[in-house]
């Protein structure tokens, strides 16, 4: 299985902060090098560049910046690891990657101009509170 080389293992669990930390800056290493390749493999090139996929990984690693358990810190990059794999594995689908790590935790742009001036506050009001 070709997929098989690439991908990553999960190492044991942590002894420090600090080793915590160089497996995370491993991991971010090794998932920017082969944003290239996830992007031939899905066929984002007309979607995203490396630079946004690049700084929406990034974004993710800092959103978990704050903890400073090891072992919290380990079971984040476990679970980073196994989406990192299911990705190269290509057991995920594009538009998976595209709502995921392209559109982003915000959803769809909502349209600003909503095209039916006439529709009551209350009705705006609920289509607001309850758009997916």
């Amino acid at each position: 299985m070709a997929f098989a080389a690439r991908s990553v293992k999960v190492p044991p669990n942590s002894a420090s902060l600090e080793e915590a930390r160089q497996r995370v800056f491993d991991f971010f290493r090794t998932a920017c090098r082969s944003i290239p390749s996830i992007i031939n493999i899905y066929n984002l090139d007309d979607v995203v560049t490396v630079s946004q996929l690049r700084s929406t990984i990034a974004s993710e690693i800092r959103k978990n910046s704050h903890f400073t358990n090891p072992k919290v810190i380990d079971m984040l990059l476990f679970k980073a690891t196994e989406e990192f794999n299911n990705i190269l594995e290509h057991a995920k689908q594009r538009h998976h990657l595209i709502g995921q790590y392209v559109v982003g935790q915000q959803g769809l742009v909502q349209d600003l101009n909503p095209k039916d001036q006439s529709t009551s506050t209350f009705l705006k009001n609920f289509y607001k509170s309850n758009y997916f």
